[in-house]
């Protein structure tokens, strides 16, 4: 006979983007039907979001980029990393007067919440991060890190960076290495398939489970339903950040418009104009914003920019993809799914109609490539979900 721990006080602590918030939302969501109190720490503009789940926002005013901005971040790897250590040092005390009199009995934590490990080290509870895509095997920071940072180490801008980030967390008592407070965590829940790790058998499996989708029935993002007569249906969409590719979309429209049979819908995000387009066709239709997993379930195939969100919404479904990668992880993850079988690989550099078109019609038209993606899609629906990361947290509580 098993007993399910006692309800509990869990704070989440996250930024203000939908990748990294989206990810988490299941798992807190069970975790209030079990019975828990979770205050979620996030700010405004993500506070009816968290609300839905049951949890309760906790607001914190953010000095990050947002999608709506995506031009702040910079163009260099000391613009990526500064915006996170100059918005913790400013949101630490914050969250700290937010909790004050109403500690909680564990942490959980994003890859990018830099305060909430130090909170947790200060309240004397356990961390544990919800990692929303790849996590870095052994050999990680040989292969990857050091020479990704060697030249910004070097640098006077990055030396300051690694000074500032080393007193911030000596001053609040934590003696952990700016490089390791994050991607080294005690314990992990990997929000993503083991099917897009690389390395997998080279994961510490004591550190990071992978639970792989979290992703419910997405209600409260509404229905889409599927028009008579469309014989095949793609979906276009370069998630929420890095979607002001007008060229790309009109590529999109110039190569699957008026194609017999098959009805494509483009999401082009918030930063480009339908007009700049042109002429649309019929079998298109063109919105900045889209139920992405409602299409995705009754699509045939699928254009991502292969962030972590969309990968795995395309591997759970089954539906075959073109990657055309935009930035960071994504390049990896596009790799990831043309090894898979399931996807084919497109630089943005390279994109026109003719090449998106012949990518697309070559993977519907494989039945090997239907094979392999339902191959992957059992193996996802076996690792478990939002129920198994709610055990495994249930399981850090003191």
């Amino acid at each position: 006979m098993t007993t399910s721990p006692r309800p509990a006080h869990i704070a989440m602590f996250s930024i203000a983007a939908h990748g990294h918030v989206n990810p988490s939302l299941e798992v807190i969501r069970e975790l209030v039907a079990r019975g828990h109190r979770v205050s979620y720490a996030i700010p405004a503009s993500f506070a009816d979001k968290v609300a839905a789940t049951g949890a309760t926002p906790v607001i914190y005013t953010s000095t990050l980029p947002t999608d709506e901005d995506p031009d702040a971040w910079g163009t260099e790897l000391i613009d990526n990393v500064e915006p996170f250590l100059h918005d913790a040092i400013r949101v630490l005390p914050q969250l700290a007067e937010a909790f004050d009199g109403d500690r909680p009995d564990l942490v959980l934590h994003d890859i990018t919440a830099y305060p909430a490990p130090v909170l947790a080290h200060g309240w004397g509870v356990p961390a544990v991060g919800l990692w929303p895509n790849l996590v870095p095997w052994e050999g990680y920071e040989e292969e990857v890190a050091e020479p990704m940072f060697a030249e910004l180490k070097a640098s006077e801008r990055g030396k300051a960076y690694y000074a500032r980030f080393g007193n911030w967390l000596t001053e609040h008592g934590v003696d952990t290495h700016p490089d390791r407070l994050i991607a080294r965590p005690r314990r992990a829940i990997v929000l993503i398939p083991r099917a897009l790790q690389p390395h997998a058998d080279r994961v510490d499996d004591s550190v990071f489970t992978f639970v792989g989708a979290c992703q419910g029935d997405r209600a409260d993002q509404g229905e889409w339903h599927r028009p008579a007569g469309a014989e095949k249906v793609l979906l276009v969409s370069l998630g929420s950040a890095v979607t002001k590719q007008p060229d790309f979309y009109r590529a999109c429209v110039a190569a699957f418009g008026d194609l017999p049979g098959w009805h494509v819908v483009l999401q082009i995000g918030a930063f480009v104009d339908p007009a700049e387009l042109g002429e649309i066709p019929a079998n298109v239709e063109v919105h900045p914003w889209v139920p992405q997993l409602a299409i995705l379930r009754q699509a045939d195939a699928f254009i991502t920019h292969a962030g972590a969100g969309g990968s795995q919404e395309g591997l759970a479904t089954a539906t075959p993809m073109v990657a055309v990668p935009l930035a960071t992880d994504q390049f990896g993850n596009a790799d990831i799914l043309r090894s898979l079988g399931v996807a084919r690989h497109l630089p943005m550099e390279e994109v026109t109609a003719e090449r998106l078109r012949e990518a697309v019609l070559a993977l519907v038209g494989d039945p090997e490539v239907a094979l392999r993606a339902k191959e992957v899609q059992e193996r996802m629906a076996n690792e478990g979900g939002a129920t198994r990361a709610a055990d495994l947290i249930e399981a850090e509580l003191p």
